[in-house]
């Protein structure tokens, strides 16, 4: 549990911060009264800004911190999946891997950390190129399912034009391709769920509404509405397990304003949505993921 803290909140509030602020709470040991998310934004130039938000009324931020510089090309991050964090055997640093599109291009990004909450080993830095034709897709994620400490199933998942796409992951390969019609009003979506069996997105429309659509390893996608109306103004979603719910950090990227919610267990118009405010921000990166552990099964997903 120590390391795990070292490598995820704890290296959003490490020294050397670009924006000082966090809750008061933040340098007691003790487990938080509230939820929190670990949130890795990518910029233009291809650098990683490390932020912890907390889910107290109003949000509370940690210091913002490099996770490091010049991973990727200038002005060529269009999307990005969530950034999972992996121990190395020694227990002295990390790895972490995430699929971004740049370009057209989908990779597989991977690199080093030196220590945790240390500097990116510039020599570990690979780009894996996965395939071409995303230059449209308007999210991607790959949900990778861990019982105890071990991958026990690994999907992939991207929304582009009318559809959602999904694929199995077999190593650096994408198999087994199903293709979801009807999703043309889609904006963007955040995982919220994973088990077994499906993985569960909560998707906002341009038209305002609030959806979550689960999405099972065999048969067709189940919608439910959660809301009708307000939520057509985040260009980027991001969630975080918040108990048997989830948190979740809406994005406007043409104002940058991130505001904050928790969510209830989800079920339909039924579901309890919290509107904790806006974080006290202003964002201006392209792309957000959440930062979590990609070794162990307590930082799976379990909003519904």
């Amino acid at each position: 549990m120590k390391k795990r803290a070292a490598g995820l909140l704890g290296v959003v509030m490490a020294a050397g911060a670009l924006v000082q602020a966090a809750p008061a709470s933040a340098g007691t040991t003790a487990p938080p009264p509230f939820c929190q998310l670990a949130l890795g934004s990518t910029t233009s130039g291809g650098d990683l800004i490390l932020r912890g938000l907390y889910g107290t009324v109003p949000p509370g931020a940690s210091p913002s911190t490099w996770g490091g510089k010049d991973l990727m090309p200038d002005n060529e991050i269009k999307v990005a999946g969530a950034l999972g964090l992996q121990v190395n055997a020694d227990q002295t640093g990390v790895s972490r891997r995430q699929y971004v599109v740049l370009g057209s291009t989908l990779n597989l990004l991977t690199y080093d950390v030196k220590g945790f909450g240390g500097e990116v080993d510039p020599a570990s830095v690979k780009r894996t190129p996965v395939g071409g034709g995303w230059g449209d897709a308007r999210y991607i994620e790959n949900s990778r399912y861990i019982v105890g400490s071990k991958l026990v199933r690994n999907s992939a998942y991207a929304v582009i034009g009318d559809n959602i796409l999904r694929w199995t992951v077999n190593g650096t390969s994408f198999t087994g391709k199903a293709t979801y019609a009807g999703f043309s009003a889609v904006k963007t979506m955040t995982l919220i769920s994973q088990t077994a069996t499906y993985d569960t997105f909560l998707a906002n429309t341009r038209a305002g509404a609030l959806y979550t659509i689960r999405i099972p390893v065999s048969g067709k996608p189940v919608v439910k509405v959660v809301r009708r109306t307000t939520w057509q103004g985040f260009e980027a979603l991001v969630a975080s397990k918040c108990g048997t719910g989830t948190m979740v950090l809406g994005v406007d990227k043409e104002t940058g304003t991130p505001y904050l919610y928790t969510i209830g267990h989800a079920n339909g118009t039924a579901t309890v949505i919290k509107a904790l405010g806006k974080v006290p921000r202003t964002f201006g990166e392209v792309a957000y993921s959440r930062y979590y552990d990609d070794t162990q099964d307590y930082d799976r997903l379990s909003g519904e």
